[in-house]
């Protein structure tokens, strides 16, 4: 029996050749299955494809104290659409000046700072929940440039108990009027 020198090798050669290839195959072909079964689920669910859709909740405004500049609102945002939205501002004619939508950091020596925000994400199912330790409003208490003094829309004129309107400028969504009950600081529970 005679043996042809160098067939061996290239059989060997081809069975790895064509191994790599299957296992080069391999990865995306799971990729795509993975990413099929999430898109799967999600449509299942009835999310697939729907508009942002935010409805604000749960408003609170602290009772302004005496010469103070400025008081805080929360509200709740959930979002039941299945794409994400941004919050891009507030309004309310209550409140004379700009509202700020404002961030909240601690650092590592327990400190806290805080900084303005031009805009925040609401994800597409999910909730934002404002609190004092994440992102509030800044209300101005006091008439600034578009308001003058003693006038109607001043929120030194709040009590406890009052209603105040706001506007949520969504970038999707669009507007969402509000109103925001007026709360003592203290008596206010946040999640």
């Amino acid at each position: 029996m005679s043996r042809i020198p160098g067939r061996v090798p290239s059989l060997t050669g081809d069975r790895a050749r064509w191994r790599d290839t299957a296992l080069a195959a391999l990865v995306p072909l799971a990729a795509c299955s993975v990413a099929l079964a999430g898109l799967t689920t999600w449509t299942g669910a009835g999310k697939a494809g729907t508009p942002a859709r935010v409805r604000v909740t749960d408003g609170r405004v602290l009772l302004p104290s005496a010469g103070v500049p400025e008081t805080a609102a929360f509200f709740r945002l959930v979002n039941e659409g299945g794409s994400a939205d941004r919050l891009t501002g507030v309004t309310s004619p209550r409140a004379p000046g700009g509202i700020t939508l404002t961030r909240h950091r601690m650092n590592e020596n327990n400190g806290a700072s805080r900084s303005t925000t031009g805009s925040v994400a609401v994800p597409a199912g999910g909730t934002l929940t404002m609190t004092p330790s994440s992102v509030d409003l800044t209300v101005p208490t006091s008439p600034g440039s578009s308001g003058s003094p003693g006038s109607s829309g001043s929120s030194e004129r709040w009590r406890e108990g009052d209603l105040v309107p706001f506007t949520f400028e969504f970038r999707h969504t669009g507007p969402v009027e509000v109103l925001a009950v007026v709360q003592r600081p203290g008596t206010v529970s946040f999640p």
